[in-house]
Parts: structure tokens; sequence; C-alpha cells
């Protein structure tokens, strides 16, 4: 960390994680991250990788498959705690976070991250990815278990909308059994939305 020592490095590591936190949820991009801090990218990814050591942050990869070809290869950047993505973006009360500009990435956040670190606290170590193509279809976070994958979708919503289990049928394509599915939203109660998707309330998470 001798690196930081200087008041100029810690000034420009201050703005480089403010950086990062304002892409919570979004693909890495080394570049515009180096450029709001002042540094260059080699810096600005080993810096990345100090977090991701540290415990603060971490990576959803996407889904490999063979048959799908047109996948987007980059990473999402996530971090374990979205009080700490808050507070990096000045956000300073709940009512400015849950109207501002970021509200979904950093709902995204906490519930991946709460899956995440579920899965930890019980010593396990889930098989978590995302999807996304270069056609625009995405699918938030895809678990895999025993040859089976469960896709799930996070929205800002108390009443989503069926059509957006959609997507989901485009891992029918893959050698994978597609398991249960569902969306993640506000809603307070547990309920099924077809034969194999179901409204599930970030509660539980």
């Amino acid at each position: 960390m001798r690196d930081l020592s200087g008041d100029i490095n810690v000034l420009k590591f201050h703005r480089f994680i403010t950086s990062v936190s304002a892409r919570c949820s979004q693909l890495v991009n080394y570049k515009s991250i180096a450029d709001d801090a002042e540094i260059d990218q080699v810096t600005a990814k080993n810096w990345l990788n100090i977090l991701e050591t540290l415990g603060l942050i971490f990576y959803l990869h996407p889904y490999s498959n063979n048959i799908f070809k047109r996948t987007i290869k980059s990473p999402k950047l996530y971090f374990y705690d979205s009080g700490l993505v808050a507070y990096l973006a000045r956000w300073s009360s709940v009512e400015t976070l849950m109207n501002g500009a970021q509200d979904g990435a950093i709902l995204e956040n906490y519930v991946i991250s709460e899956i995440k670190k579920g899965y930890h606290n019980n010593g396990l170590w889930p098989h978590l990815n995302y999807y996304r193509d270069k056609d625009g279809k995405e699918i938030d976070v895809l678990r895999e278990a025993n040859g089976t994958v469960y896709p799930l979708e996070i929205k800002k919503t108390s009443n989503p909308d069926v059509r957006l289990t959609n997507v989901f049928h485009i891992l029918e394509k893959s050698n994978k059994i597609v398991g249960e599915g569902g969306i993640v939203c506000l809603k307070n109660e547990f309920v099924p939305l077809n034969w194999k998707n179901s409204i599930i309330p970030i509660r539980c998470v």
C-alpha cells in the first residue's frame, strides 16, 4: 500500500473508489474508472484487485456456455456492503436513494450481495453468473447447481409483469436443465407467476 502513502495518491484513491461505487451492478469499465480518478488503467486494475482482496467488492462473470456465441464477456462489479455504496455515492437518506438515479443499481447490488453472503455464511460457494448478449437480452442472476440453472430478475417494483421472465427461455438452448426462476422485487408476499416462476420478496433473499 506504499503507493497510497502520498497525499495526492490518497485523493486519487478516494476518487477511484467513489467512481467504482457509482458503477456498481455495471460492466467493469477500466478506462472510465481510470479517467475519473486521473490514473492509468493498470493502476485502476491494481486498485480493483486491492478492493477485491480486502473483501469490499466481487464480480459476477458472464454465463459461459459454448452454445451462446453472442454473450458479453466482461464481468459485472458489486460491493459486499450496499451501505458503503450509498455512503460513497453521497445518498444521505433512504428517500433520496429510493428516488435517485442509482436506485435500481443499488437494489441489484443489495440482492446479489445478500445471496452471495448467504451462501458464504453457510460455508458454501455459490456458482453465480449473469447473462447478457449483444442483442440486449439480459438475466440478472443465474445460479447453477447439479446441472440445473436457476434464473432470477431483480426489479424495483411491487407488481412485476410475468413477461419479464420471457427472457429465461433463451436458456433452453443450452445443455442445462432450466430450473425454477423468479423475480425478486418489492412485493411483500411470495406469489406464483406461472408454473415455473414466482415473485420473490426481497426479504426472502
